[in-house]
């Protein structure tokens, strides 16, 4: 039986929380706690600033909150541990108590990861698939954690088909989480789109994003306000909002499951527009 994105997929998270994906799309907000992120770096350093940002977020229709600390563009200066910490766990403390929001940590570090979950966040964000640290394998196993696992392409070789590259990265990537002892519903997985992928090899991976349900798990897909968005409309990246919700529908359309978005408002739209469709194939 051929495996169908659409089928409903119980997340287990942390908390005893758990999120139902497939039968319709999930928006996941950017809430960067950075002074250097590409697109909204400086904007929400203040722990306030953070929160509130994220709470009108959930009005505009997010599910999840993805907080991070540290810039994952390719030049930006890497950050200590304890300054990611000192970044982000207010922020996650704040929102676990004052909103329902499923809260995610945008993390490669293990001991970031274990505290953020102490604090309140629901799943870990791993943007090296576990790789770099693969103790944080161990952390989401030990805290019950859902665990999103993303492909890069940085530093390493890659393959030259990026639907095998793909297959080989993260299929490493799982077998650090089987290994780890995490179980099969507490991860999804992300193709990483930008990630050491130039406009080909994104636009490429979006034409053959089908492919990916090889894996049979859920996607989340994260493509907004990147630069090859800007590289096909010639857009700077605070204007290319109107294409992320493109994306976001296309990938809908495919099979993807959650949407990583700084402008939540459009692509809420966008997702509407397709999960209608969808339903409406189904009938």
């Amino acid at each position: 039986m051929t495996y169908n994105p659409f089928q409903n997929f119980y997340w287990k998270l942390a908390h005893g929380r758990n999120l139902e994906l497939g039968s319709r799309g999930v928006l996941m907000a950017i809430i960067n706690v950075t002074p250097d992120s590409f697109s909204d770096g400086g904007r929400f350093t203040d722990t306030l600033a953070a929160v509130a940002r994220g709470k009108r977020c959930l009005e505009e229709g997010a599910l999840i909150l993805d907080v991070g600390g540290e810039s994952t563009r390719p030049d930006a200066a890497p950050v200590s541990a304890e300054e990611e910490q000192s970044r982000i766990l207010p922020v996650i403390a704040a929102l676990a108590r004052d909103t329902d929001a499923l809260i995610s940590v945008d993390t490669y570090r293990a001991e970031t990861a274990r505290l953020a979950v102490e604090a309140g966040a629901h799943i870990v964000n791993d943007v090296h698939g576990l790789q770099r640290e693969p103790d944080i394998a161990r952390v989401a196993a030990q805290t019950g954690a859902g665990l999103c696992v993303m492909h890069t392409g940085r530093d390493r070789q890659k393959l030259a088909d990026v639907v095998d590259d793909q297959f080989d990265f993260l299929t490493r990537s799982l077998q650090i989480a089987a290994e780890a002892g995490i179980e099969h519903q507490r991860i999804v997985l992300d193709p990483g789109f930008g990630f050491a992928k130039d406009t080909d090899e994104n636009l490429e991976l979006m034409a053959r994003f089908a492919e990916l349900h090889r894996f049979e798990l859920p996607f989340l897909v994260g493509t907004s306000r990147k630069r090859f968005l800007g590289a096909v409309t010639g857009r700077e990246p605070a204007d290319r909002d109107a294409a992320t919700a493109a994306t976001t529908a296309l990938l809908r359309m495919a099979g993807a499951a959650i949407f990583r978005v700084h402008d939540v408002a459009n692509s809420r739209d966008a997702l509407m527009m397709a999960d209608a469709m969808l339903g409406a194939k189904k009938s």
